[in-house]
């Protein structure tokens, strides 16, 4: 890059920065007009100045940006690979794909096979699954903690289970101990998908890092952003290079874009029944896709990555105050509780009604969405009920009664570092509101 270039780039940059600034002033929280989002983007001006560098470059698809974020991506989640793909549901995919390709020969997942997982929750969590033809079993989950009922993977293992795959809801690490010690005895593959949870550790152990494969989000509600965006994780080189297959297009070529014949021996492989020296840069080992980012999404990324600490402390520190605060209402909710030995890096703030509240779920929540409240409930609820699922196979292991109630009674607000004081306050004040009037109950005293 010559001089003249370099300073065009840094004045652009310089006034990126002016506009941001110009933008930045934030307008005073008005409570009942003013919205309280259960997540958002947080940013400042390295975030576009980042993403205007990488336009500027006009590169496009993955580069150096992309490079980067994986290589800096995986010294904080202390694993050895990570994979960029373009959302954390494509990132389940990658996952679950992987594990079929017949690179990893008798252990790779065939049609037929049972996966154990949860129906409370994400339905890219599952789908995968069902489009490998494998067969979901469905466990139920913990009210407390909206985790699978870990103590029952032993009694739903059957000759046909070759995989788990489970997810940590809205960043509650599941018990990891009991899950992956059933998946070790019985040489199962474990999968966690962690896009809810980055930052969350279980035994002071990042999640992401007990199974084969971990993936994660970082679509902008989620911990940090991209825009859209997601990763594959693995300590597992074989399996890194089969991810990638599946990434690009199911190629066996693993050349960087814009790079020929890493291999050395582009015009000498002989593989399928291919003449020998076919072009390696045009074999495909896989039914694969195009799954991969622009350089422009992990350029984003990086900003974030500087920041994400401060944002997983402002979660904790977010959840706490709500928890602290809505101990005075146990009496009508249930709150949801971290999981023992975990240390959560929280989505959101889990709560059901119970049964004798005097009220229902929905007109808490309608209520608090008059006040601009946004809740969430547990996404797809209990999957098996979707209309999507209705023609599916699948097995449900023991029954799925706590599904069904966090389905008929939780919901989440959000803990995202974007809020400000006057919001929680605001949240506070209105199920107050809520319990000590419409709601028919009334609150605990303090003290």
């Amino acid at each position: 890059m010559d001089r003249a270039e370099q300073e065009l780039r840094t004045e652009i940059l310089d006034r990126v920065k002016r506009l941001y600034e110009l933008r930045a002033a934030a307008s005073a929280f008005v409570p009942g007009r003013s919205p309280v989002p259960y997540a958002g983007r947080v940013y400042d001006h390295e975030e576009m100045q980042s993403l205007v560098e990488a336009s500027l470059d006009f590169w496009l698809t993955a580069g150096r940006f992309a490079e980067r974020f994986e290589r800096e991506f995986a010294a904080f989640s202390r694993v050895r690979h990570v994979i960029l793909c373009n959302s954390g549901s494509s990132a389940n995919l990658l996952a679950v794909a992987a594990l079929t390709s017949p690179k990893l020969g008798d252990a790779a997942l065939q049609p037929g096979a049972e996966v154990i997982t949860t129906a409370a929750g994400f339905p890219t969590t599952v789908n995968p699954i069902i489009w490998y033809g494998c067969i979901p079993v469905f466990l139920d989950v913990h009210l407390e903690t909206w985790n699978v009922q870990a103590d029952k993977i032993e009694s739903a293992i059957t000759p046909r289970t070759r995989a788990i795959v489970l997810a940590h809801t809205l960043g509650n690490p599941a018990d990891l101990q009991a899950v992956q010690a059933a998946a070790h005895k019985h040489r199962l593959w474990l999968v966690e998908d962690c896009c809810d949870a980055v930052g969350s550790t279980y035994d002071g152990r990042l999640v992401g890092t007990f199974g084969d494969v971990g993936t994660m989000s970082f679509y902008p509600p989620h911990h940090l952003t991209m825009g859209e965006g997601g990763a594959v994780l693995t300590d597992d080189p074989l399996l890194k290079v089969i991810i990638e297959s599946f990434r690009d297009w199911g190629r066996d070529c693993w050349c960087a874009p814009g790079c020929d014949n890493t291999c050395g021996k582009r015009f000498d492989w002989e593989l399928g029944s291919l003449p020998r020296g076919y072009d390696h840069k045009f074999i495909y080992s896989h039914l694969g896709f195009n799954l991969k980012v622009t350089d422009m999404q992990p350029a984003v990324g990086l900003a974030q990555l500087k920041k994400l600490p401060g944002f997983i402390e402002a979660r904790r520190r977010n959840w706490s105050i709500y928890r602290d605060a809505f101990r005075e209402f146990e009496d009508a909710l249930l709150l949801m509780q971290p999981t023992p030995n975990s240390v959560p890096s929280w989505f959101g703030f889990g709560l059901t009604v119970r049964d004798d509240a005097g009220f229902t779920k929905t007109e808490l929540v309608r209520y608090l969405e008059q006040r601009r409240i946004a809740t969430r409930m547990l996404f797809g609820g209990n999957l098996t009920r979707q209309p999507a699922y209705q023609n599916v196979s699948f097995r449900i292991f023991d029954g799925l009664e706590n599904t069904d109630r966090i389905m008929k009674n939780s919901f989440w607000i959000g803990v995202y570092p974007g809020l400000q004081t006057s919001q929680t306050e605001y949240v506070i004040d209105s199920f107050r509101a809520f319990l000590a009037g419409k709601g028919g109950r009334q609150p605990k005293t303090a003290g």
